[in-house]
Order: structure tokens, then sequence, then C-alpha cells
């Protein structure tokens, strides 16, 4: 379900809007429509959406049209045309009172450089969301403590703000938009005025929180390597338009012009390619219908040294060696079961090739990718070193 629709969103600084509308459907450039007619283009026919959940990147360099973006899309900034839909209701279209409670109800936000009240304790600021919206002292108090103690700040509810880090403050700050329970989290920035260490550190308390508070976020960076962390997807703007959405995979592995292609050469493929992405398809035999003969012709068939054992619902039960098959043939052993290997080598699908590998290094087998148990596919060397080329393809001289 999208919780977010934006369709045909701009926005035009200057005194001729519809001038500049008009020729950017002529296809002027930025730079020609200013040059033109005094006009700025600040984001250039939007479209997107948001689905349940996930956590949707905005990025690009300054300039790009990002921030401008974000306030669309809680019309902190009047929109020139287009739609923003926030669940059922049109946010473009909204009047002052449906506006501001939609703010105060459906739409969190997170801001670059922390914005709490240095004469409020720390319970205070998380609070003050609430407080806006009328909940009695007791409710506000009880939903801000539970916000403080998911982000860790448990036990400083009576401390004020500069007597904590900036690390610590940020925390507060997304307290203060989680106590609010909103539809949507906007971040904008949120993490770029820490030192890289505490960015690092408040990056993974976001992943950790959204593992299990599923919130639809949506996080503006100039960081690739941000974006790429958190984003389940993320949206790649230049000059106010969207030039690439996708997964980081997808950003990474297939960029859709030479910008995007520039834009990402430097980034460090084996903290972005998962396992999904570079598992083949196994070959298995069933060990409730199968027995060593038919793993042996498996193997011979494919010309592969073992194979991975299922059951009827492709639960991953072991492996099993050729030279073992062969042993129990000859001794008409109809089961795999006595030669079964369980303790096989795993990874989940969103495992980064970065933590893959040690373990195929060491690995005697290729590594199974499970999901819940299930089979899902097998990882051998050469398709790592072929997601690491730059090319795809393994280059044997090397």
């Amino acid at each position: 379900m999208n919780v977010i629709e934006v369709e045909n969103l701009s926005k035009i600084f200057g005194k001729n809007p519809k001038q500049a509308l008009k020729l950017l459907d002529e296809g002027y450039s930025k730079d020609e429509i200013l040059e033109k007619t005094g006009n700025t283009v600040g984001v250039n026919r939007a479209s997107f959406e948001v689905k349940s959940g996930e956590i949707f990147v905005i990025m690009g360099l300054s300039g790009s049209g990002k921030s401008t973006l974000v306030r669309l899309i809680n019309r902190l900034i009047e929109p020139t045309e287009g739609t923003i839909m926030i669940g059922d209701q049109n946010l473009s279209k909204a009047d002052k009172k449906t506006l501001r409670e939609i703010r105060r109800k459906k739409l969190g936000m997170v801001f670059q450089n922390f914005a709490l009240f240095p004469h409020r304790t720390i319970l205070e600021n998380a609070e003050f969301g609430l407080e806006i919206q009328g909940e009695s002292k007791e409710n506000r108090s009880k939903k801000a403590k539970e916000a403080l103690e998911m982000v860790g700040l448990g036990g400083y509810f009576n401390q004020y703000p500069n007597q904590l880090s900036g690390g610590m403050q940020q925390r507060v700050g997304l307290a203060r938009a989680l106590a609010n329970d909103p539809d949507v989290l906007l971040m904008d920035e949120a993490f770029s005025a820490l030192d890289p260490l505490i960015r690092k550190d408040m990056q993974d308390e976001l992943i950790e929180l959204q593992s299990t508070m599923r919130r639809t976020i949506l996080f503006i960076t100039h960081d690739l390597n941000e974006a790429l962390r958190l984003g389940d997807r993320i949206a790649l703007m230049r000059d106010g338009e969207i030039v690439q959405i996708g997964s980081p995979e997808d950003i990474l592995v297939n960029p859709a012009n030479d910008y995007v292609e520039k834009f990402v050469e430097d980034v460090d493929r084996s903290k972005v390619l998962t396992a999904q992405h570079i598992m083949q398809r196994p070959e298995i035999v069933n060990i409730e219908n199968h027995g060593p003969r038919v793993a042996l012709e498996a193997m011979r068939k494919e010309g592969i040294s073992g194979v991975y054992v299922v059951d009827s619902n492709r639960q991953l039960k072991g492996y099993v060696h050729a030279s073992d098959a062969s042993e129990s043939a000859k001794k008409d052993i109809r089961k795999l079961d006595d030669i079964l290997k369980v303790n096989v080598p795993t990874v989940k699908k969103d495992t980064p090739m970065s933590e893959i590998f040690n373990i195929i290094h060491d690995a005697p087998i290729p590594v199974a990718v499970v999901e819940d148990g299930r089979l899902l596919g097998i990882i051998v060397r050469g398709s790592v070193i072929a997601a690491l080329s730059e090319d795809g393809e393994v280059n044997m001289n090397e």
C-alpha cells in the first residue's frame, strides 16, 4: 500500500512560473530557463510513491532539489503544480485547517539542526508535538517516555539539550517525531551535522529501529553511501528532476544514464550488493524421494561435486558430497540420511557481500542462501568476483 503518492510535482521560484513550465515542456534546461526568464526550477515534474513501512531516500548534490521536494511534501513550500497524496488525503489541495491537522497527526519531522528548546528538559522536548495536539500531561508524558526509551535515552528524561552530545540531541529529535505516532516520518539531512562516527551510530540506530517499528520514512541526504545503506529504494535527483528510482542494487548495477554511472563509480560495491543479488539457482535433490544414485546423476549432469538436499517444502536439510554418494550407491544404500552433512555455510538473502567474503573463503562448498529455513539459492566464489568487477564478468587473467 502506498502511503505517499506524488504526481507531476513542480516548483518554480520567480515571477512567471507558467512561462517556465512552458519552457520545461519544450525541453529547455534549468540553466536556460533561468537565463531566459529569471525563474529558478526547484523541482521538475517529480512523480513517485512511497510504500508503507519502507525507507525511501531522496538524494542528490547541493542544488538538486531534494530539500525543496521534501518541503513541498509537507507544504512548507507551495507547489507550482502537481499532486501530493498522504494516504487518502490530497495535501496539495488541503485548506489551512486540514493542512495543520495533517502535519500534526500524519507527518513527523526530524531536522538537521535538532531544533530542540534549550529551556525544556529532554522529556519536555519529546512531549512538544503531543502538547501542541492538546494531549493530556499524563498521556504525552507516557508516550514521550516510551519514544525516548526506544531511542536509548531512558535515563535522560530530566537532562537539558546542552548536557547531551550532538548524537544524543538528534535522538531526542527522533523521539519527538516518533512520540506523535505519525504515518510518515520526514528526515531532512537528519544526520548531516554529526561527526562521521556518531553519524554511523545514528544510521545503525535507525536501521535497528526500523527492523521493529516499520515506519514509512522519507529520508533526504546528499551522501550516496548513506542513501545506499539506509534506503529500501532511492530517488536520485539532478537539477530538480528525478533521474532514477530504484533499489540500492538497481542504482549501482543498472545506472539509468551517464550521470548516475559517474555518480556511483567510486562506491564500494561489496557493501551494497547482497547475497540475493549474486546467488545462483541451486542443483537440489529431495530427501523424501531421492537417494544416493539420483544425487550422483544430478551431479554428473551438472558437472559438480555435491548437491544441496531439501524436503518437499524446500526446507534445507544439508549437503551431499559425490564421494559419499558414490560409496553409498556401491553398498546399495537407498537413503541420503546417513551421508547428509548438516553443518553447511548459510547466509540470508540481504547479507551484504562484505560479510560473505570470509564465509565463502573458508567454505569447502557453495554457500546456501536461506530464508526461514528455505533454500533460495547458492553462492559460489566466481559469482562474488563477477559481481565486484565493473562489467559483471570474471577476468580469469587476474
